[in-house]
């Protein structure tokens, strides 16, 4: 009980959330390990520990980041948000033009002194989720005004996604699906929806035509398509979920990682199948529906639009990236490159990620101390009576 009591004290907000993210950290942590082994022997002169101890600290610190983003008041991120959207902005576009180029995309800003990559892309997803359900909670009564209203929304929508899909159609297009269902929450006419999509597409077709995707985004989809071709870091992938059966062959005794590009990143969902069996996929798949259905709880008893938006916006984002990685990996999707949110090894990726939960986190939070205040007012009448 005196254990409970510290655990409650120091990690307010939503348990189960909480509970989530823990199991999906220390797995992250397992896998990532076995996944970078051979990487390592071959890289960092046989000192195989080397990215265990780089992405464990990655995530220790992406946990802090998610501890102190659940400390703060979640209406002060309503404050901040357009700040950070536009410095994004430039961000994206210094990316694009003079970014670091990993794995044939420029998608990366290297940091001086730390010698750390950033993704600015991470910055102004969180910083558009975070500014529609702002804007969308100020205009509640006012939802129908396209000059005040809508235009500012899709502005700043198509302009943020078509900025990332110069660099990562995959990122833009799951934004976009994002600002969407935001937008259908917050209760914009179907019929300004449409233009969002119009908006969209046009972003798209800019960024198609002059961004580095173009040519990737065709043969990815002409290679899934083709029945009669499968992609090799497909095969590789289906190879390893089909040996590693029902219950797996044990943490790190996965043979596929050293014929698997990326499987501690964009295949990782491969690996945990093929060492902990078709049960290990199923029981990770409803730790994320999981974290879905808590963090639409956490809007549903949301007294406030934005608080709401915020939880919504954020839970899908996360949940639909983490289902589209997965679904690539068993055969349902092109290729995309998006990594297993709180799984995959990375760098800011997994910091922004902290960053999106404790928020979520700060919107329960900021709920069950209402609901508390109300129970404690309630109960200071009726003892007064």
């Amino acid at each position: 009980m005196m254990y409970k009591t510290k655990i409650e004290k120091y990690l307010k907000g939503d348990p189960i959330i909480w509970f989530i993210v823990i199991l999906l950290s220390v797995l992250s942590i397992f896998v990532v390990y076995s996944a970078t082994g051979t990487l390592a022997y071959r890289h960092m002169a046989g000192n195989t520990e080397y990215y265990l101890m780089k992405h464990t600290v990655l995530v220790f610190l992406s946990f802090f980041a998610m501890w102190i983003a659940h400390k703060i008041d979640y209406r002060y991120y309503s404050k901040i948000s357009r700040l950070f959207l536009l410095i994004s902005v430039p961000l994206l576009i210094f990316t694009w033009k003079f970014g670091t180029t990993i794995n044939e995309a420029t998608r990366w800003l290297t940091i001086p002194i730390i010698n750390q990559v950033f993704q600015p892309s991470d910055l102004a997803k969180l910083a558009l989720i975070t500014n529609l359900a702002a804007m969308l909670s100020k205009r509640q009564q006012h939802i129908e005004n396209l000059k005040e209203t809508l235009i500012p929304m899709l502005m700043w929508s198509g302009l943020i996604c078509g900025l990332i899909a110069l660099t990562d159609f995959s990122s833009a297009i799951l934004l976009l699906v994002t600002c969407l269902l935001i937008l259908f929450i917050g209760r914009v006419p179907v019929k300004y929806l449409a233009l969002l999509i119009i908006v969209g597409v046009l972003a798209g077709a800019l960024a198609f035509s002059i961004g580095q995707r173009g040519e990737t985004v065709v043969s990815r989809l002409e290679e899934f398509l083709d029945p009669t071709e499968i992609p090799f870091q497909a095969k590789q992938s289906y190879i390893a979920i089909a040996t590693g059966g029902i219950t797996g062959k044990g943490p790190g005794r996965s043979d596929q990682r050293n014929f698997l590009p990326h499987p501690y990143s964009d295949f990782i969902y491969a690996i945990i199948i093929e060492e902990y069996g078709i049960t290990g996929g199923i029981v990770v798949v409803l730790l994320y529906l999981g974290l879905l259905w808590r963090g639409i709880l956490t809007a549903s008893k949301s007294d406030r639009a934005f608080g709401g938006l915020l939880s919504a916006g954020l839970s899908f984002a996360l949940v639909m990236q983490a289902m589209i990685n997965m679904g690539v990996a068993v055969g349902l999707g092109p290729i995309t490159g998006l990594p297993l949110p709180l799984v995959s090894m990375g760098g800011t990726s997994l910091l922004f990620t902290g960053l999106a939960l404790g928020i979520i986190l700060s919107v329960s939070r900021g709920e069950i101390h209402e609901i508390e205040g109300r129970h404690n007012e309630l109960k200071n009448i009726q003892n007064a009576a």
